[in-house]
């Protein structure tokens, strides 16, 4: 036993060094460019899943293994690591700092929960509903880390009210540093918990049965809020960013994924989402009473419900009124999303036209400009009477404060995924992999395209989001070729798909943030998280047979698949 235990605690030194001497006989014994490539592959593939070592540092593999198997010069491995998409994200991380320094999310998040009202489906829907807003623009991770505390701080007052309607008002905390009772009124911390806290959470009493179903409602409903806001847009989250790089590199000429056409694309889609996904949260753990949990009427709200209202306004009175780096980051976020559907709307001459020289202008551009302008514009008004005590000219945002959100793993993630996916081009492998996958071609579409949705669903549930998209990429682009289907059929269900990971905290890291806060088991992830899998795989599906196949072109298999196909092949 003390031996397993000693392997056990090694069994990621044991798979770093296992896994690459036991697939050497690969490239060994068949020296060929597509057999070194897949070695090269297998082997990162297999770091992703297992998390041997981190993602950012799996992804350097190729970086070393292709020069050293002659797959492909260090300078061409370089070259993929550093892509527009790299831009792109920096620009959108600038803004994301200055909205969560100046408490814009903040601001947003209590003003729409203000809106929707403390009766529990409304608040669940509330909190939804400005979840997936501010995930459109900033991670999925950085929006639950945010939205999380507040709702929690709502669930507290809740927990607390219950409570001192049962119990003595003047009762203190517990050991655990929980208030348990006491003045529903008193003041509570909006922060992440501790262990400790976590712990004597999962044992303590809730007052009630309900009010622990109201928690594991929200706090659910808040991660799959987030998963669907992030699908939105392009800058959403990472695999977006993933699919729009990979697809442009190996389709130069396709000229169809843009922010306008994705977004026209995937907002029916997330708001199809949002109503159902809500809808099963309510069946699962509020019942399907609706009428008592949506009412909007003051006579039918309790005095805990009035005194959570109470709190909330009161948080937002905290905040004062709205200050001017918040109004200077809001024309800048409403700036950035107007270029952004302007530059080339497709049914209308784009902003761009105006420029002589055609294609050297993309989203990035848009971003970075902003975004450096954030380090450039005084966060204090101009000519303000005001005393100053600090700096007048401190700009809105600061490096340090851009570093602190910079995700520099995922972008080194996604310079692999793009290092692996030339890799496949250039040595002939992703021929090799079209060529095998030819007994499917008496498939339909549709059914290809499932396949698709569900075998990424069910592999992402156990391996990063990226990782997954990263591998399977290259392998549904030589799959559509081979099967004359149009790329983007097989690709962008598949994209959206990786991102239902939403079963195991484990899945993605707001499944684990809200997993940390004590309200949840894994029995209550799996069973919500696999109707939410079905529910978005249906939807996906759906969207791709209907309105996506005039948005994309979807009925033929295009020319620039076609170029792409015949260079591949060459």
């Amino acid at each position: 036993m003390d031996l397993f235990r000693k392997l056990w605690r090694a069994r990621n030194l044991i798979v770093v060094i296992f896994i690459p001497l036991s697939l050497l006989p690969l490239p060994l014994v068949h020296p060929t460019s597509e057999a070194c490539c897949a070695y090269v592959l297998i082997v990162t593939a297999i770091y992703w899943v297992s998390e041997a070592v981190p993602l950012g540092a799996a992804a350097l593999v190729p970086a070393f293994l292709y020069p050293l198997f002659g797959v492909l010069k260090s300078s061409e491995v370089a070259a993929e690591y550093s892509k527009d998409t790299t831009l792109l994200l920096m620009g959108v991380i600038c803004l994301a700092a200055s909205i969560e320094k100046w408490n814009l999310h903040k601001r947003i998040a209590l003003r729409m929960v203000m809106v929707a009202g403390a009766k529990p489906g409304m608040l669940v829907l509330g909190f939804m509903c400005c979840t997936v807003f501010l995930s459109m623009w900033l991670s999925n991770t950085s929006t639950t880390a945010m939205v999380m505390p507040i709702a929690e701080a709502v669930l507290q007052q809740l927990i607390c009210t219950g409570m001192a309607d049962n119990l003595e008002p003047d009762a203190t905390e517990d050991d655990s540093g929980t208030n348990v009772v006491g003045d529903p009124m008193q003041d509570f911390s909006i922060e992440i918990p501790n262990v400790k806290r976590v712990k004597a959470r999962r044992d303590s009493q809730y007052p009630t049965k309900r009010d622990h179903m109201i928690c594991k409602c929200l706090t659910l409903s808040i991660t799959y809020a987030a998963t669907i806001g992030g699908l939105i847009t392009i800058t959403g989250t990472s695999t977006n960013l993933i699919f729009a790089e990979q697809f442009n590199t190996r389709y130069p000429d396709a000229k169809v994924i843009n922010f306008g056409t994705w977004f026209i694309f995937s907002f029916p889609i997330a708001i199809i989402m949002l109503f159902l996904t809500w809808l099963w949260l309510h069946f699962l753990f509020l019942g399907c009473n609706f009428r008592e949990t949506c009412s909007l009427s003051k006579k039918r709200k309790s005095k805990r419900e009035m005194m959570s209202e109470k709190r909330i306004h009161e948080e937002y009175e905290k905040l004062g009124p709205i200050s001017y780096p918040e109004v200077v980051t809001g024309v800048f976020f409403i700036l950035m999303t107007l270029l952004w559907f302007t530059r080339e709307p497709g049914f209308v001459p784009g902003w761009t036209s105006l420029f002589e020289k055609k294609g050297y202008r993309t989203d990035a551009t848009v971003s970075v400009l902003l975004g450096f302008l954030l380090f450039l514009i005084p966060a204090k008004r101009p000519f303000s009477s005001t005393r100053l005590t600090s700096d007048p000219l401190s700009p809105m945002i600061t490096w340090k404060d851009f570093q602190r959100l910079m995700p520099w793993e995922i972008v080194i993630l996604v310079g692999g995924g793009y290092a692996l996916a030339a890799g496949c081009k250039v040595s002939g492998l992703s021929v090799w992999i079209g060529r095998q996958l030819e007994p499917m071609s008496g498939l339909p579409p549709w059914a290809v395209t499932l396949l698709a949705c569900l075998l990424v669903s069910a592999v992402t549930e156990f391996a990063s989001n990226p990782a997954t998209l990263t591998v399977f990429l290259p392998i549904l682009s030589a799959l559509s070729e081979t099967l004359r289907i149009n790329p983007l059929h097989t690709l962008i269900p598949s994209t959206m798909c990786v991102s239902f990971g939403v079963m195991l905290p484990v899945g993605n890291p707001p499944n684990a943030i809200v997993f940390s806060y004590g309200h949840l088991q894994i029995s209550d992830m799996v069973k919500a998280g696999f109707g939410v899998n079905l529910i978005g795989v249906a939807v996906v599906m759906l969207a791709i047979t209907t309105w996506g196949v005039p948005l994309f072109n979807l009925t033929e298999f295009p020319a620039w698949a076609v170029a792409a196909n015949v260079t591949s092949s060459l």
